[in-house]
C-alpha cells in the first residue's frame, strides 16, 4: 500500500489532465500514468508489430492513432495490447510511487483507467474528475477530430463516468469554465492536506 498515493482519475475527455496541471501547480507532485504508457508503447514496438503487424509501426514509433482505432473498436484487440503494455506501466509506476513515498507527502497518481483495472493498485484515496457524458462526447469529438460513432467507441471503452463519479473519495467538477475548475482543485487541495 502506497500511503501517501492518492489516484487521479476521470473519464476521457473530463479534464484530467488539465486538473493535474493545476494541483502540479499547487504544490502536488504527479505521476503520470499516460506519459509512462507512451513510453512504454514505444519501447514495445517489436512486440506491437508481431501481435498487431508491422502497419502500426511508422517512422520507427508505434502509430497510436491508427492503433487507437483498431482497438476502441475490437475489445479482444485491445485486451491482447492490454496484455502487452500493462505489466510494463504498472512496474513503472510503482518503482516512481516508492520514490515518492519516501519523501513522505501527497502525491498524485494519474491513471485513467484505474477503475477499470481494480485491484491491480493497491491504492484507497482516489480523485475523480468529473463531467457529464454529453459534455465528455462534445469535447471529444472537438479536441480529436472524430467522428460521433468513434468518440462514443471511446468514451464507452471505459466504465461509465457515474460509476466513477460514485467511488470518488474527492470530487472535482469540471462541467463549467477554467475558473470554476480553479475553485474546484483549490477546494479538493485542501481537502486532501487536512485529512493526510
Amino acid at each position: 500500500m502506497f500511503q501517501n498515493a492518492i489516484v487521479l482519475t476521470g473519464g476521457i475527455a473530463t479534464g484530467k489532465s488539465t486538473v493535474s496541471s493545476l494541483m502540479a501547480l499547487s504544490g502536488f507532485r504527479i505521476i503520470d500514468a499516460d506519459k509512462i504508457a507512451h513510453s512504454v508503447l514505444d519501447n514495445s514496438q517489436e512486440e506491437i508489430a508481431r501481435a498487431f503487424g508491422e502497419r502500426y509501426i511508422a517512422d520507427g514509433r508505434v502509430d497510436r492513432k491508427a492503433l487507437g482505432a483498431l482497438v476502441f473498436a475490437d475489445t479482444q484487440m485491445r485486451k491482447e495490447l492490454e496484455k502487452i503494455v500493462h505489466p510494463k506501466i504498472k512496474a513503472e509506476i510503482e518503482s516512481q510511487a516508492k520514490k515518492q513515498e519516501s519523501f513522505g507527502k501527497p502525491y498524485l497518481i494519474d491513471i485513467p483507467l484505474f477503475f477499470e483495472r481494480e485491484g491491480v493498485y493497491n491504492i484507497d484515496k482516489v480523485i475523480v474528475v468529473y463531467a457529464p457524458k454529453e459534455l465528455q462526447l462534445e469535447r471529444l469529438i472537438k479536441r480529436e477530430g472524430l467522428s460521433k460513432t468513434e468518440a462514443l467507441q471511446r468514451i464507452d471503452a471505459q466504465l461509465p463516468i457515474e460509476h466513477k463519479r460514485e467511488k470518488a473519495t474527492f470530487l472535482i467538477d469540471n462541467s463549467k469554465d477554467l475558473h470554476h475548475l480553479q475553485n474546484e482543485c483549490e477546494r479538493v487541495k485542501k481537502e486532501i492536506l487536512a485529512c493526510m
